[in-house]
């Protein structure tokens, strides 16, 4: 019998937890985008944990800014960053206030619609590509700056919710280095995923720079 995902809203104190708690429990809940097209709605099967100050692969490692405002604040919010000069990434704020750290989602399942995410994902082969990626997470769902700071514990209505979802059973997460970080960050086994889930993005190693003469 397959289990009916929980539609009750994730409270603030599930948020306001260390981020490797929190991040392997994300997997599986349901991630809500409400847009004035229709509703999108994908089950979270790829996530990455970054810890603030004391991680130097976090955007909050060097202290708060502008950019980062949103990491220091009430856990439970969305940051959204741009990056590369094109696409958009979504991470949910969790630990105390005042720690900066955050989980970013790097790849789901579409299980409500579809139709709408396909036609911000034209280049998707399969279904199972739609957000398979954290650009292509934020890109299928409509996510922009505009989302920074969103308060994802508001419930199902909100322009973004997260709800309780179907839990993961612990031996099927999987763990191991986060994607294209480098230098000390780069041995943590931060990023956690569904094993075999086919949503979940390829590992790619980061690739330093190539000095130029």
């Amino acid at each position: 019998m397959i289990e009916t995902p929980d539609r009750t809203p994730l409270p603030r104190d599930f948020f306001d937890r260390p981020v490797l708690e929190v991040a392997p429990d994300l997997l599986g809940r349901t991630l809500v985008r409400n847009t004035d097209d229709g509703t999108i709605e994908l089950r979270l099967t790829e996530v990455e944990a970054y810890a603030g100050a004391i991680d130097p692969g976090s955007h909050a490692f060097r202290g708060r800014t502008a950019r980062n405002d949103v990491m220091f604040g009430e856990p439970g919010h969305a940051y959204v960053y741009f990056t590369y000069g094109m696409w958009h990434c979504l991470n949910l704020v969790c630990g105390p206030e005042g720690t900066a750290s955050g989980v970013l989602l790097r790849a789901g399942e579409v299980t409500a619609g579809a139709e709408l995410t396909r036609k911000r994902r034209l280049s998707a082969r399969h279904d199972r590509e739609l957000a398979k990626g954290p650009a292509r997470l934020a890109t299928a769902l409509g996510v922009d700056r505009a989302l920074n700071g969103t308060d994802v514990c508001d419930g199902p209505d909100a322009d973004l919710a997260v709800l309780a979802g179907t839990p993961v059973a612990d031996d099927l997460v999987r763990s191991g280095p986060r994607t294209g970080v480098g230098g000390d960050g780069a041995v943590h086994p931060w990023r956690f995923w569904i094993d075999g889930d086919p949503s979940v993005s390829p590992y790619r190693a980061h690739a330093p720079r190539r000095r130029r003469t």
